[in-house]
């Protein structure tokens, strides 16, 4: 279950109008929040990853799933939606006792800086570019020669 102040905070994004993968950031950094605190662990930096999200589906954030995924293929995503049914305990508190298992190591500052820059590598050029670009476009001219000057210090700083 979401915390309070999480939903609140992925709502406010909703209303401001943020994409639905911004909105589901915050159910993502609440999990590897919970990581970092030993609430449980991951066995890596995807499933804890993969946590969050689906607890912002699970919140009704409208994130699409990874093109390509086996229920998305074989159509049947629509037979196993969550509210038709509920986990029973058992198998709940399996899943919890198998996460506390796990290490903590999985979203450490290098581990995330790590899966960031390898899904960063399978994106194309094109893609990352344009991602840049869409960024820019949302920044006003303040924020665009921040992020310049900051830019010209990394260069000369190499």
């Amino acid at each position: 279950m979401p915390e309070k102040s999480t939903t609140a905070r992925a709502q406010a994004g909703k209303r401001k109008g943020k994409s639905p993968s911004t909105q589901a950031g915050e159910y993502v950094r609440e999990e590897i929040h919970h990581v970092r605190s030993g609430k449980h662990g991951a066995k890596s930096t995807k499933q804890a990853i993969a946590i969050g999200l689906s607890k912002a589906r699970r919140a009704g954030v409208k994130v699409p799933s990874k093109k390509g995924s086996s229920n998305e293929s074989n159509g049947h995503g629509e037979h196993h939606s969550s509210a038709s049914h509920k986990t029973s305990p058992t198998r709940s508190g399996a899943t919890t006792r198998a996460l506390k298992r796990e290490g903590h190591q999985a979203v450490s500052h290098s581990a995330l800086s790590h899966h960031a820059k390898e899904a960063a590598s399978e994106r194309t050029h094109a893609e990352r570019s344009a991602s840049a670009r869409k960024g820019q476009s949302k920044r006003t001219a303040t924020e665009r020669s921040a992020s310049a000057r900051k830019a010209a210090r990394t260069r000369a700083g190499k």
